[in-house]
C-alpha cells in the first residue's frame, strides 16, 4: 500500500513538473509581443491552451504516454479552477465559468488537432484566426501558426523516456 502511495506521488510530481514547464513556454513574452495573441486574462488562457494542445498532441503519439496525458489534462482544469478563484469569481459562478472554458479549450484543441494533420502553416494559421487571435490578424496568425509547427516538430525528437521523468527537452 505504501508502495502505490509513492508511485501516485511520484506521478504527480512527474505531471506538475511538465505542467510548469508548459506554464512557462506559454508565459514568453514573444508570444503577446511578436506572435500576436493578446496580454490579456483571455490571451495568457489561450497561450496555455496552444501549448498544453502541442504537449497533447505529442503525448497522444505514444500509447505508453496516453495516461501522462488525462493527467496533465486533470492538472490544467485544476489549475483553471484555481485561477478563476483567484481572479475573484463566486464560488457559485465557478462551475459555468469551469463549463465555459474547458468547452473553449477542447473546441481549441479539436480545431488545431484537424489543422495540424495537415501540417500547413496556412490551415494553422486560419485555426488559429478568430480563436487565438482577433479576425484582423492574419499575419499574426502565420507567425503563430510557424512558431506552433516548430514547437511541434521540437517536441517530436522528445524521447518518451523524457516526459515519464517530467521533461519537455531532448
Amino acid at each position: 500500500m505504501f508502495e502505490r502511495w509513492k508511485q501516485r506521488r511520484r506521478n504527480r510530481e512527474i505531471v506538475d513538473a511538465l505542467y510548469a514547464e508548459i506554464v512557462e513556454r506559454a508565459r514568453q513574452p514573444r508570444l503577446f509581443t511578436t506572435l500576436g495573441i493578446a496580454d490579456t486574462v483571455m490571451g495568457r488562457f489561450e497561450a496555455l491552451t496552444i501549448h498544453m494542445f502541442l504537449a497533447l498532441a505529442r503525448l497522444k503519439r505514444e500509447p505508453e504516454l496516453g495516461g501522462l496525458a488525462q493527467e496533465l489534462v486533470d492538472r490544467f482544469v485544476l489549475d483553471l479552477d484555481h485561477s478563476i478563484r483567484e481572479l475573484g469569481v463566486g464560488d457559485q459562478s465557478v462551475p459555468k465559468r469551469m463549463r465555459k472554458l474547458t468547452g473553449i479549450f477542447y473546441e481549441r484543441v479539436a480545431a488545431y488537432d484537424l489543422a495540424l494533420e495537415t501540417r500547413t502553416r496556412t490551415a494553422l494559421a486560419q485555426a488559429l484566426v478568430g480563436r487565438a487571435l482577433a479576425s484582423d490578424e492574419e499575419d499574426a496568425a502565420a507567425r503563430l501558426a510557424a512558431y506552433m509547427l516548430e514547437e511541434n516538430s521540437r517536441l517530436a525528437d522528445v524521447p518518451a523516456a523524457n516526459f515519464l521523468a517530467g521533461r519537455f527537452s531532448a
